[in-house]
Parts: structure tokens; sequence; C-alpha cells
């Protein structure tokens, strides 16, 4: 995710990070390498432009001449405006006073509306307790209404579709009145789109929007196509009001042309984004925590948001209790890894931890590794699991046999265990940080 501008940003902000004193001339240079590599990240021309005046005006300043670090300054300078260009309102939707609360969705054929609708509506369901229902209103592609029913049966969230009624309004019309029936408090409705923005289509979204009187007008837009997904955005702008921006295939963008143009092109800001395929890799929006990703600084709250979502409650008091005791057993091991596993792709999850991301520029960090590690330890007996001082060479050479993998990398996770119990015994001796300490610390910040 932004690989690209985040190695070239990272880079020029480290050469000045060094000096103990700036000059105008390092500052026109960081502001050039700066520019270039906002233009190479497909970043509008026009909010680069303004962009750098703005970052060259304050460090030009005299709090960053007066700085006893003035390359932290302006690394400062530089974090606070990136954050400001994406947005710095909160990323939350609105929700109905009276519900239910109804979300609509826009956007172009492709940009990937159905997929997110169904991701929406188990984020909402995960993560602020509500009871979702879709509605299946774009008619046409056929195929739409086939993918949202599925989708939905994942995720057990009922779908509201009618294969023969060729009218939109019609079909929301009743899908929002079986929506409030069955006690739903919001609707999520996946409306039609085409492969460019013409009359019909932002007629058709205005007869929707008239019928569905949304809370939020969510505009959908692919990443991957940079300043297309900005022109996109513009046009859609000038043609129909809406509140946000939902962004597909984050995770696959190395540029972040879109992610740092939509909120200067039109006013509105980033509300959500994809990271990942899986339904459940949509997440709120936070242009502060990118903007500290990008510049190489780490992203904790997100990784400790992800590391509760990913433990269950009882999981995690039996965490602690056996830290506590300084216990760090197989399946110990066994039960952490299969937490990371649920926290996503161990490359983002090394992109958020500071320091780190920098450290494993290079290193090819494979998600299958993880899958090797669950093939060694289950290939132990459950008395190994317990007692990993029994495993001598023969036994070695068994699991080794038995997880498809070598004696030396059954080695390699011996010795990983010995020093994760290190770190336990250390933590034994006092009371484990409990999660939500951790995230309230970091909100207080």
């Amino acid at each position: 995710m932004f690989d690209t501008l985040s190695d070239k940003l990272q880079a020029t902000l480290g050469d000045l990070r060094s000096q103990g004193r700036l000059s105008d001339e390092d500052l026109s240079r960081a502001a050039r390498e700066i520019r270039l590599a906002l233009l190479e990240a497909d970043v509008n021309f026009r909010v680069v432009k303004e962009f750098v005046a703005k970052v060259k005006e304050r460090a030009a300043g005299a709090d960053v001449a007066k700085s006893l670090t003035p390359g932290q300054q302006v690394v400062k300078i530089v974090h606070e405006e990136l954050t400001e260009l994406m947005g710095s309102g909160g990323s939350r939707l609105a929700f109905a006073g009276r519900p239910p609360t109804v979300v609509l969705l826009a956007g172009l054929q492709g940009s990937g509306k159905t997929t997110a609708a169904a991701k929406l509506a188990l984020l909402l369901r995960k993560s602020e307790g509500k009871a979702p229902a879709l509605i299946a209103a774009d008619l046409q592609r056929p195929a739409a209404i086939d993918q949202l029913e599925q989708l939905g049966k994942q995720i057990q969230i009922p779908v509201y579709l009618d294969r023969g009624n060729p009218d939109p309004v019609a079909v929301v019309g009743k899908g929002l009145e079986q929506a409030k029936d069955q006690g739903r408090d919001v609707v999520i409705i996946d409306t039609a789109g085409r492969l460019q923005i013409d009359e019909e289509l932002m007629d058709e979204l205005a007869r929707v929007r008239r019928k569905a009187s949304p809370t939020n007008v969510l505009l959908v837009l692919d990443a991957m196509t940079g300043q297309e997904a900005v022109s996109v955005a513009e046009a859609f702008a000038e043609r129909i009001a809406f509140d946000g921006v939902v962004l597909t295939k984050l995770d696959g963008d190395a540029r972040g042309g879109a992610a740092l143009s939509v909120k200067a092109v039109t006013g509105k800001p980033i509300k959500l984004a994809s990271t990942g395929e899986k339904l459940d890799q949509l997440e709120y929006f936070h242009p502060d925590r990118m903007a500290s990703r990008i510049l190489g600084m780490g992203d904790v709250m997100t990784l400790i948001e992800r590391a509760e979502a990913a433990a269950e409650v009882d999981e995690k008091d039996e965490m602690e209790r056996r830290l506590r005791a300084g216990q760090f057993t197989f399946d110990d091991f066994l039960q952490s890894y299969r937490m990371m596993r649920r926290m996503g792709p161990v490359k983002s999850i090394v992109g958020m931890i500071p320091g780190l991301g920098k450290q494993m520029q290079g290193v090819n960090v494979d998600d299958r590794e993880l899958g090797r590690v669950e093939a060694i330890v289950l290939s132990m007996t459950a008395e190994e699991r317990r007692r990993p001082e029994i495993i001598n060479g023969s036994r070695r050479a068994r699991i080794a046999r038995g997880s498809g993998t070598t004696v030396q990398q059954v080695n390699q996770l011996m010795n990983a265990r010995k020093q994760m119990q290190k770190m336990v015994k250390q933590l034994g001796t006092g009371k484990m940080p409990n999660i939500q300490s951790l995230v309230a610390q970091q909100r207080g910040r």
C-alpha cells in the first residue's frame, strides 16, 4: 500500500532528520524531491503544487529555524499536511435518529460496489453492533443480483431482490419496507453503474435517491485507477451530491494518487477503504494513521484494534493468565500465530509497527510461513506441545517429516519459541498490559 510513495518520501525526509541545521538549499532540495515523489505517485498536479507550497512556507518559518531538531519539525509538518490533504475530519458514517439508516452506494461499473456493499454490511454488524440489510438495486448487470445474493448468504445478512422488476425505484421502495418490517436498523443499497457517466445513469441515481432518502451517499472508487478515479469523483460531484468516498483495492495501490487527491479535488472525505479481497477487509479510513504509515511511523492504533478484534475475550484472558505465570508452550505459540493470521496479511501488520517497516524493506514477508509454523506445531504430539524440552533429535526428524518441512526449519521454530518464552518470563513479573488500556492510551495522545 503506497509502497513507491512511502519509499521516496522516507528517503527524502530521512536525509533531513539526520541534519542538525537546515539551509534554504536543503529545504528547496527536499521540496523538489517531495514534489517529484507525489507526481510519480499519480497525485493531481494542482494538489501537488498547493501541497509543496504549504510545506515550504511552514518549513521556512521561525519555529523550524529555532528548533533543536529542525529536520524532525519538517517531518512533522509533512505529516500534518498529508493528514490535512486526505481529510482531517472524522471518517465515521452518520446514523439516523430514527432507524433505519440508509446508505446508498454509487459508482461506475467495475469499481467494486457490490462487494463493497457486503463488506460494509459486515463491518457495521461487527464494529457498530448494527443489524444491516442489503438491497440489490443494480438491475443493469444481472450478475450483480446473483453476486449480492451469494455474498449475503456468506455473511448471513438478508438481501432484498426482485429479479422480475425492471424498476430500481420500486425495488428500493419494497426493500426498505421489508427492512423496516424485519427491524433492520441499517439498509445498504447497491445501485447500477455504467462504464462511463451519462444522463441515464445520473437520472436513475437521482430517482433512487429521492425514493430512499439516504442518510449517507457514498461514491465507490477503484484506487488502482489513480487519477481516473479522481476524474470520476469530480464528475460525480458536479452531478450528484455525495457525502464521502469508499476506496476499493487500496491494498494493491503502490502509488496512492487517488487517496491523496480525491479530498482536495472534490471536498469530500474518504470514509472507508478496502484493504484486501476478504469480506472482513474493509476499514474506516483514518487520514492521520495513513500519513503515519506513508512516512514509516507505523500505525499502532490500527494494530491494537486489529489485535482486539482478532482475539476472543476468553482467549485474551487465558493468554494473560498464562503469561503472568511465565508459561509459553507450543499450544500458546500456535494460538498467537492463529490470532496473527486473523489480523490480516503479515506484510500489512509489519508496516503498522513503528520502525519495523523500514527495517523489513526488501525482505520477502510470506504469509505461507505462518502456515508452515502451524503445520510443524500440529505435527507434534500433545505432550510435546506442552513440554517442548522433551523434543530431542529423533523427535525433530519425525516432526519435520510429518509437517513436510526440514529439521532446520523445526530447529528455527524451537529457537523462536525459546526467545518468546524469555520475553514472557520478563512480562510474567508484572501485569501484562490489557488491550483496552493500550487503546485508551493511544486515544489519549
